[in-house]
């Protein structure tokens, strides 16, 4: 009888594998055929577990550093060597200003550490530490043992009080010595004694000197305190893994918990079916467990390992309380754009770069978050590539980019009307550069640009004019919300987000109110650099960090208005990080700037609003006046696709690749309303599209007639 009951193998509860048929061996088979499944109902379980594989498995390797990384680092051992000379060098000014209260203090605190002195020389010299157990041989009558002690106790005195005697004698010559050959010895021996006496004279629960720096004592992280906070999260499977011991259910620390620069890290496998996503929803619970505060709980997955490996970093001060180090660029150094930079750090105080050729970034953010201080930042790590043309826009008003103006090529601060025609000319010129700089790279030969964009080689070479060019927006939901202008603005950085990036032209859009309006879909959606600092809902966040960011967990709603400058970055790397931009004032940015400047000047990039020249009037796109010429006197209605085309017909270099949609953005703001409206097709069928009435047109043109004669 065939034994087929299962049995563990390797932990695993698996059929007994069954000894193999001889018509299943190739010599001994036969032609017959196959059974049909119906007539073998009794075969037993198919085996999967080799009992031959090697246990565990397959083990990977990996080595420790054989130095600290911070002794590797040269930011982290500056930061390092810099926190412990800072420390002893206040420690030695904060004693040294103290001093004369030290010697006062201590030499009040003289008699009472003399008499101290005394006392316990005397117990010392009498052997007074062994009378308790004299007294014991006492009353124990142990005559053996107390004669023992008292002859121990006769020599330790005997002993003793030679010393004593010696060293009086020797110190009472000493001093007389002293006396008659150098009195001024004897008054410093005489005032260290006095000082020595004090610190004997001094209480133990309060010593004259104190110390200098006050250390907080930060509860060390163990194994047992992350398990308690992982349990507090409510997550079942996790619960459920802790109370069984954690490797039934695949939990398991996957290495020692490590100091990792201002906190301590903890790798660990988190229960099947459970991801880092289902903790980082849930940090505040996470932080009232481990007790810290929220913002020292950092949850993240481990890019280089599998989906359910958690690295959970814990800071002993919140992001926003520890001191950041100070920017690299801020005093000396220059940027090429092509390359990473360093824009500020992480949790752990380390470096976090950015890399701004090839993208077009999207900021967003409640007020007073910084939002604005991140744009400027951006525009002066541009401002230190001498290569960059660098063109600003603060719609806020308050002249937050100002500090940028000695190297701008244009720029404007405010949102009147005349403020708006100016970024418009500018715009329409910088819409221009790029249907030229398409023309330039479609001209050159494969063998110059084989990627068709914009390459350091190409953005080198002058008498292309492919440069890199950086234009920043603060508060970019006020030009295109305007009724007059903003449809155009709108079409046109719509047009640089999706086609700047590959012809070296960089859009940088920051706003405070993240919704479809302020923030158009088409710059949105071609957004591949993001920055979400705080935002107030779900809606705000997923604008910012794309579709279903928020349901990942990628949340900045999490951040609390004390921290400013922290956001998530999306867009550098494979995953979304948190980042904190290194803070740059105004009187630092102009520094910067100076120096900017003078890089500039070397390379011979001083243009535009840098020298006093603006921007060029352009008569650019009469929407409605063109759309009128393309609509004939005998046309009631017609579609918004039929004008699209016809305007790309009339004006190539303006319109083309419109279509219904623009058409319809474009006479928005001038109260022309689309509709459905009754057409023919080309070949005669009667169909219902969206479209306008030719009257409604006649009137927007005559209502803007009128306002222009008034004006």
């Amino acid at each position: 009888m065939t034994d087929t009951a299962p049995r563990p193998i390797n932990g695993h509860t698996v059929a007994k594998l069954h000894p193999i048929p001889p018509e299943t061996i190739p010599e001994a088979r036969t032609e017959q055929p196959a059974p049909a499944p119906e007539e073998n109902p009794q075969a037993g379980p198919v085996a999967v577990d080799n009992p031959a594989l090697p246990s565990p498995g397959v083990t990977q390797e990996k080595r420790r550093p054989i130095l600290a990384p911070w002794l590797k680092n040269r930011a982290d051992f500056l930061t390092t060597t810099r926190h412990a000379g800072a420390n002893a060098g206040y420690a030695a000014l904060f004693h040294t200003v103290r001093l004369p209260v030290y010697g006062l203090r201590l030499g009040l605190m003289a008699p009472r550490g003399a008499c101290r002195f005394v006392a316990d020389t005397n117990r010392w010299v009498w052997d007074r530490e062994a009378a308790p157990l004299r007294e014991a041989a006492v009353r124990a009558e142990d005559a053996g043992e107390y004669m023992t002690l008292s002859r121990l106790r006769s020599n330790r005195v005997r002993l003793r009080g030679l010393v004593t005697v010696v060293a009086a004698v020797f110190g009472a010559g000493f001093a007389l010595w002293l006396y008659v050959m150098a009195p001024g010895f004897l008054v410093a021996f005489a005032a260290g004694g006095v000082l020595l006496c004090g610190l004997a004279g001094q209480e133990k629960d309060a010593p004259v000197i104190g110390p200098a720096v006050l250390k907080t004592e930060v509860q060390k992280m163990t194994g047992t305190i992350v398990l308690r906070g992982l349990d507090a999260i409510g997550n079942s499977k996790i619960s459920a893994a802790i109370k069984k011991g954690g490797d039934m259910n695949g939990m398991r620390f996957v290495s020692e918990i490590v100091r990792d620069g201002p906190g301590y890290r903890a790798d660990l496998d988190l229960p099947y079916g459970v991801t880092p996503d289902d903790i980082m929803e849930a940090r505040a619970p996470l932080a009232s467990g481990l007790r810290r505060k929220l913002g020292c709980v950092w949850p993240s997955p481990d890019p280089d390992e599998h989906e359910g490996r958690l690295i959970l970093w814990v800071g002993d001060k919140p992001m926003n309380e520890t001191t950041k180090p100070a920017w690299p660029l801020l005093k000396d150094g220059h940027v090429d754009l092509f390359q990473p930079v360093v824009f500020g750090n992480d949790q752990r105080m380390r470096d976090m770069v950015v890399t701004l050729m090839f993208v077009s970034v999207v900021i967003g953010s409640v007020p007073r978050m910084g939002k604005t201080f991140l744009l400027r930042l951006l525009l002066l790590i541009a401002a230190l590539d001498p290569r960059a043309e660098l063109h600003g826009f603060d719609f806020k008003g308050t002249g937050d980019l100002g500090p940028l103006e000695p190297v701008m090529h244009r720029y404007r601060s405010g949102e009147e009307d005349d403020d708006l025609l100016y970024v418009l000319h500018s715009m329409r010129e910088l819409k221009e550069e790029l249907r030229r700089r398409a023309k330039v790279i479609r001209s050159l030969p494969k063998s110059r640009c084989p990627e068709s964009k914009v390459t350091p080689a190409l953005a080198n070479d002058k008498s292309l004019g492919l440069h890199p060019i950086v234009v920043g927006f603060d508060e970019c939901q006020v030009p295109f919300e305007d009724e007059k202008y903003g449809a155009e603005l709108e079409a046109i950085c719509t047009d640089v987000a999706k086609r700047g990036p590959a012809l070296g032209i960089i859009g940088i859009f920051a706003t405070q109110r993240p919704d479809a309006k302020s923030l158009p879909p088409g710059i949105s959606a071609n957004a591949v650099l993001r920055f979400c600092l705080k935002v107030m809902n779900h809606q705000a966040n997923d604008m910012v960090l794309g579709t279903g960011a928020y349901k990942a967990g990628i949340r900045a709603t999490m951040f609390s208005r004390s921290d400013r400058g922290i956001c998530w970055m999306s867009g550098e790397g494979d995953d979304p990080q948190i980042a904190a931009s290194a803070f740059v004032d105004g009187p630092a940015a102009e520094k910067v700037v100076a120096r900017a400047r003078k890089l500039r000047e070397e390379y011979g990039n001083i243009t535009g609003h840098a020298v006093g020249q603006g921007p060029e009037e352009s008569a650019g796109m009469d929407v409605l006046g063109d759309v009128l010429k393309v609509v004939a006197t005998n046309e009631k209605t017609v579609w918004c696709e039929r004008i699209a085309y016809r305007l790309a017909e009339l004006r190539p270099d303006a319109y083309t690749g419109w279509k219904a949609e623009n058409v319809t953005t474009a006479l928005k703001p001038w109260g022309v309303k689309t509709d459905q409206v009754w057409g023919q097709t080309d070949d005669g069928e009667g169909k219902n599209r969206r479209g306008i009435k030719r009257a409604d047109l006649v009137a927007a043109m005559a209502r803007r007639d009128a306002d222009r004669a008034a004006s």
